[in-house]
């Protein structure tokens, strides 16, 4: 099925529960209405507004279609922006004069021979308005520039909404151009010309941006203009971005930011409303997480989360989910004018469940760096970002990592990448969140290279520290983690730049030519253990022998991308582990520098 097929079918559930605008609406956002006398004089302006927040919000409302305007001056019908329903703007306005006159006459166009009170009342308001009256009561500076519509005095509802308004909409929104066979139903209808605008897409223009366009000749082919070389008829045009601006809205749960893209999903009604809605929140509930209020919450999500990567059915997690029900993911990033489709994916929920469990086994590293499972883009904030802000996340890596986790494929190198450069320039890789990234890009690099056979165990990065790992980066990183144990052993909190901080990306890419320097300043650290606490030292150096007898004859003189980061991994499984049972980093700084003495004996 396609974007526009599904986007289509989604149209007919916001239609089943009341949500759908009709053919020929679209919704906007409005914050002032005129009231209109019977005799078409102004008598009051409505703040539309929501004040219920701090800020007041412009509301959403249905209106008849708005045009897709880019350099022509057009018209809406009913309701427009000040500077063509007012004649008034807060700019140069160069073209107000022409954009009100065009505004007069189509809207007189329409309502002329109308006998209905409303439409006569807001004929003679065309016929008599005068852009200087805006200075006066009841108008005021803050509608300038803003969108505006119109009710009857004595009326509830808008002018628009009128049984003789909805004829002229019904009438307008019929269309004109020529039927040929839509692409999206299959059936000969008239052919949208322009497809409305897409807005929601962070980035984009706050007018919209088109999903689907062609303006120029090199988009387009035998001769064809504008939507001919795609057809799809004006119901479907309607239809699919009706769906795609109601699950853009700010407020809608079925939208994300990752990085650059904006992330819709919606799922199939196949099944019911039921099915289909419950399909979307699991979605949601696994792929963002919501920061745990307290430990047991948590510990509901991770156990869920650990049953469905061993290949439980998400309907033993929930039962009133179908893992039938098919899921559509679309990914848009803005391109200008127009939008750019970054992801499309549509699939079984419980498939989808399956790989986002999948994503997070693959992170999973002991002990934990976090209470709760990550959600991706808070996942890349602390491992891709400087200074760890959301806006400093590579934009085209955020789209690259969503599409690795939602298909299963192997997450993009430049994230393994991004991890290590972050550790060079100064990230703390004791965190974990580092590790984590590392440990699940190159496991699932090992399983994809090797599939269907099972990677040697060289390749796979294990969860927590494994002793026996036979890949010597891995041990190279626990043996500088065991030095830097050393010195905060010798020297307590009182270091002012420890090893970690001078040599960890110089000791992960070249260990030949770091650790011999290493290796003299631990013996020298390690004298002054053996002075004032000799069974730390014992400990210590029983760990150095039992690694080094991991490690080959020489150091390597670099290590490849890939090796750096199995490096991070050992150091941060190394230090994240007492030695002997007993020491552990941080636990060692502040014994030795509140000098408590040799409190661990052999």
């Amino acid at each position: 099925m396609t974007v526009l097929q599904s986007l289509s079918g989604y149209y007919d559930r916001m239609a089943a529960r009341g949500e759908a605008e009709p053919l020929g609406f679209s919704r906007e956002k409005f914050g002032w209405c005129v009231v209109l006398s019977a005799d078409g004089a102004p008598v009051d302006v409505v703040d539309l507004h929501d004040q219920t927040g701090k800020k007041p919000v412009a509301r959403l409302l249905d209106v008849p279609a708005g045009v897709k305007r880019t350099v022509a001056v057009l018209p809406n019908l009913f309701w427009d922006k000040t500077a063509y329903a007012l004649g008034r703007t807060a700019g140069s306005g160069k073209r107000t004069l022409e954009e009100h006159s065009a505004f007069r006459a189509a809207n007189l166009a329409a309502v002329s021979g109308s006998d209905d009170p409303g439409l006569a009342a807001y004929r003679r308001f065309l016929e008599t308005w005068s852009p200087e009256r805006f200075d006066a009561s009841p108008f005021e500076v803050a509608m300038l520039d803003a969108n505006i519509l119109f009710r009857l005095d004595g009326d509830r509802g808008f002018l628009h909404e009128r049984p003789a308004a909805l004829v002229v909409v019904n009438a307008r929104a019929g269309g004109g151009s020529d039927a040929t066979t839509c692409l999206v139903t299959g059936v000969m209808l008239p052919t949208a010309r322009l497809h409305r605008s897409i807005k929601g897409v962070e980035g984009a223009q706050t007018a919209g941006a088109a999903l689907v366009s062609f303006n120029l000749d090199a988009f387009t082919s035998y001769g064809r203009t504008q939507g001919a070389n795609a057809p799809v008829s004006e119901a479907a045009a309607f239809r699919y971005a009706a769906a795609l601006n109601r699950l853009l809205d700010r407020g809608s749960v079925n939208r994300l930011r990752i990085g650059d893209m904006t992330v819709a999903f919606w799922a199939d009604a196949g099944g019911g409303e039921g099915p289909a809605a419950a399909a979307e929140s699991l979605f949601a509930e696994i792929f963002t997480p919501p920061p745990p209020t307290d430990a047991q919450e948590a510990r509901v999500l991770s156990d869920a989360l650990a049953k469905l990567a061993v290949g439980r059915p998400v309907s033993d997690l929930r039962a009133d989910v179908d893992p039938a029900t098919r899921l559509n993911v679309l990914g848009l990033s803005p391109n200008a004018a127009r939008l750019s489709v970054r992801l499309w994916l549509s699939e079984g929920i419980g498939t989808l469940a399956a790989r986002l469990a999948r994503h997070y086994d693959d992170l999973r590293v002991e002990p934990l760096p976090w209470r709760a499972e990550p959600a991706v883009r808070w996942l890349l904030v602390r491992t891709v970002a400087a200074f760890g802000k959301f806006e400093n996340v590579p934009p085209m890596l955020a789209g690259e990592v969503t599409r690795s986790v939602l298909t299963g494929a192997p997450y993009p190198q430049s994230l393994l990448a991004a991890a290590i450069i972050r550790l060079r320039a100064g990230d703390d890789p004791g965190t974990g969140w580092h590790a984590a990234v590392i440990k699940a890009c190159l496991n699932r690099r090992a399983r994809a290279r090797h599939h269907p056979q099972p990677p040697p165990p060289k390749e796979i990065v294990p969860v927590s520290l494994e002793r026996e790992h036979p890949h010597s980066a891995y041990q190279l990183g626990r043996l500088f983690a065991v030095y830097e144990v050393a010195q905060r052993a010798a020297l307590g909190r009182g270091v002012n730049s420890t090893i970690r901080d001078k040599y960890f990306g110089a000791a992960a890419a070249s260990p030949a030519s770091v650790f011999p320097l290493l290796i003299g300043n631990a013996q020298n650290h390690l004298a002054r253990v053996r002075k004032d606490r000799p069974g730390w030292a014992v400990l210590i150096e029983r760990e150095i022998d039992e690694i080094v007898g991991h490690l080959p004859p020489a150091f390597e003189r670099s290590l490849r991308l890939e090796d750096q980061g199995r490096f991070a991994i050992g150091y941060y499984h190394q230090r994240a582990t007492k030695i002997g049972g007993k020491l552990a980093v941080d636990e060692i700084a502040a014994a030795a520098t509140n000098d408590e003495g040799d409190t661990f004996h052999d």
